[in-house]
């Protein structure tokens, strides 16, 4: 059996139609492997923009840890300055201070000797007012 121009037309046309739904199919394919490009060059963009960022703040962290350390360093040099200072008129003035010990404790010994002296000054008035009083009445004769 011998096939008719008509039917290699009919298969033509219908190879013809599987042709165009291929290149359909193809077309579609090419249009979501290009968003999928779109979407996975603007992914890609949010990433470094991302590590671009976190880059940045890693670095600030670093400088601002290098200036806390520089700080920090100043700051136990001056403590030890502060301290060395403190220690050397501390020697200086430890005479001083050993000497107005002393004054003190001269002035507190010499108040306490004052105290007993006016207690004893005090008794002996008030014995001699007694004696005094008895003569004055013998001698004025008010016995």
């Amino acid at each position: 059996m011998a096939t008719s121009n008509d039917d290699i037309l009919r298969a033509l046309g219908r190879v013809e139609g599987r042709l165009t739904g291929i290149e359909e199919s193809v077309s579609l394919l090419r249009e979501d492997v290009s968003d999928e490009k779109d979407n996975a060059h603007e992914s890609r963009s949010v990433i470094h923009r991302r590590l671009d960022e976190q880059a940045r703040q890693i670095h600030l962290l670093d400088m601002t840890v290098t200036v806390s350390s520089n700080v920090d360093g100043q700051i136990r040099e001056e403590i030890k300055n502060l301290k060395e200072t403190v220690e050397t008129n501390h020697e200086a003035v430890a005479p001083a201070l050993d000497e107005w010990k002393r004054l003190k404790t001269l002035g507190v010994g010499i108040s306490g000797l004052i105290a007993l002296a006016g207690l004893t000054v005090g008794g002996t008035i008030s014995y001699a007012g007694d004696g005094l009083v008895a003569w004055v009445r013998h001698w004025l004769k008010l016995t």
